[in-house]
């Protein structure tokens, strides 16, 4: 630093000289000026020696402080460390105490704790809490956050708990709550409560939703006749009322809204149950059809059999009368080629649709059979791709193959029926034409003999 400051003032008596230099005229001016720089650069250098012992005093003022500072922190530790060494040896003391107060009641500490994880458990996911909502934060706070004894109050709360789930199990109550249906809106309804098993609303069985502590619809409904009691015992007052109960606290329940419906069975058939649909529809229009047209025309011909003298062409035996009538006149053979023919002419429109229901009723289960064997395909592919790990994969194809054939045996079944059915009337109309018409011939020939 000393060095710096001589260069400067080196520095700024060259700079001195020279612009003395410059304005001096003489060798005499010159050297009082330099005389006169001289006492100038002596007076400055004093001023700064002054200023640096003054600031090198408040320097030392400085350190002497924080020495001081210093010695009072190191004190203040050591009376720290000293008052740390004997709060140990009092908690010690006073765990000592402790332990010894407390006695066998640390034991009921972690025998109320586990019983509150318990009944925490129980309750917190019971249908009860839906009727007396908040039950479960008092247990919550018991199994997890309690660190002390509990005392008189908190162990009557545990007692008036579990009491009141014992109490509610076994009842049948009616109370008002909000239930938030499928589609995402909620409606205050009127739910009726049995014991902890279900849930009665409005829509059916309902479920209790313990994460979010809502009420619900069930995701799909059981069977109508499981529904329909539940309505009942809804709507009822008083009185006895047969109910479907879940035991199992809707387990069962559970495992029935994953049961596939009628229809989701049906579909499962695919294109193949789906022609087979269509050939029953068929099948079935064309059978109703000719039994109520084979019935008209019986009833016709037992109308004509009353007024034989007077044949109709509104009915086979009418039309075969007639044909009688024009060939009255000629033999016996002749006129038994001519009735022969009269019948052949009424046998298309008497047995029209009747092989084609027997037909439907035979392809039937045979494309119930080609759906089986689709399905089985499809599984044995599916084995093939992603193995048997998981029969999820194959569930689709497996009910493709089992539906398909109860599709073709149901369609069958009244299929044959139906062709029973209509042969019998169609036979039983041919028969009465044969037999008219055999008299007829015998009657025609034993005139000619005679």
């Amino acid at each position: 630093m000393k060095t710096v400051f001589k260069s400067i003032l080196t520095a700024a008596s060259i700079t001195l000289l020279a612009s003395s230099a410059q304005a001096a005229t003489s060798l005499e001016d010159l050297l009082a000026e330099v005389k006169k720089n001289r006492v100038s650069e002596a007076r400055i250098n004093k001023k700064r020696e002054a200023e640096f012992q003054s600031a090198r005093a408040d320097k030392q003022a400085l350190l002497r402080k924080g020495k001081a500072e210093l010695k009072a922190e190191k004190a203040r530790g050591d009376r720290l460390q000293k008052q740390f060494a004997d709060n140990e040896v009092k908690l010690a003391e006073k765990e000592v105490e402790l332990t010894t107060a407390t006695g066998t009641l640390g034991e009921m500490f972690g025998v109320v704790r586990q019983a509150s994880a318990e009944a925490y458990g129980q309750i917190s996911t019971s249908i009860v809490s839906a009727e007396f909502p908040g039950r479960g934060a008092f247990l919550k706070r018991m199994s997890e956050e309690s660190k002390g004894l509990p005392n008189i109050k908190e162990l009557e709360d545990l007692w008036f708990a579990l009491q009141t789930e014992m109490t509610e199990s076994g009842q049948v109550s009616r109370f008002t709550t909000e239930v938030v249906s499928l589609d995402g809106g909620s409606t205050q309804q009127e739910v009726v409560r049995v014991g902890t098993f279900n849930l009665i609303g409005e829509q059916g069985y309902l479920v209790y939703d313990d994460q979010n502590e809502m009420v619900q619809p069930l995701g799909r409904q059981p069977d109508g006749f499981q529904t329909s009691t539940a309505q009942a015992l809804q709507s009822a007052t008083s009185g006895l009322v047969p109910f479907y109960a879940d035991p199992s606290k809707g387990g069962i329940l559970g495992l029935l809204k994953e049961k596939a419906t009628m229809e989701e069975r049906y579909h499962a058939g695919g294109p193949v149950g789906y022609t087979i649909t269509v050939m029953l529809f068929i099948g079935l229009l064309i059978g109703v059809y000719k039994v109520v047209t084979l019935t008209l025309v019986g009833g016709k011909m037992k109308s004509q059999l009353k007024n034989v003298s007077n044949p109709s062409s509104s009915n086979p035996l009418g039309r075969i009368l007639q044909v009688y009538t024009e060939n009255k006149t000629a033999d016996a053979e002749s006129l038994e080629l001519k009735l022969d023919e009269a019948i052949l002419k009424e046998l298309p429109r008497i047995e029209s649709g009747i092989n084609i229901i027997k037909i439907f009723a035979a392809i039937a289960p045979l494309l119930g059979l080609l759906g089986t064997v689709i399905g089985m395909i499809a599984t044995f592919q599916q084995i093939t791709l992603f193995g048997t790990g998981d029969p999820k994969l194959m569930a689709g194809s497996i009910s493709m193959a089992l539906v398909t054939t109860a599709l073709g045996i149901i369609a069958a079944l009244p299929l044959l029926l139906t062709h029973s059915i209509v042969a019998g009337r169609s036979k039983s109309i041919i028969h009465i034409l044969d037999e008219q018409t055999a008299g007829i011939i015998a009657t025609h020939a034993e005139t000619e003999k005679a």
